[in-house]
């Protein structure tokens, strides 16, 4: 492969991890319903996901690479969600 596709295919295949971690993230929205049911779940996942989350993000930011950044974000927002909503 030429290097030139080389660099396709690796842009292609972030983005497809980009989508599938954003599905990833996406469902805590379960366990988010059911926390504020009253079915708490444990917190301690969705936070260790958060913090792990805004790393990344930090990261991502000061490379500029923005699938990485885009993959992510949703892990702070619905981890956050999902660790507050636990208690």
């Amino acid at each position: 492969m030429t290097r030139a596709k080389d660099e396709r295919l690796i842009t292609i295949i972030g983005w497809i991890a980009t989508f599938t971690s954003v599905c990833m993230y996406v469902s805590y929205i379960p366990q988010i319903i059911d926390n504020l049911a009253g079915y708490k779940g444990n917190p301690v996942q969705p936070f260790a996901a958060a913090i792990n989350c805004s790393l990344w993000v930090i990261y991502g930011l000061k490379r500029k690479d923005y699938p990485l950044v885009a993959a992510n974000s949703p892990g702070i927002i619905f981890g956050a969600i999902a660790t507050v909503t636990a208690f």
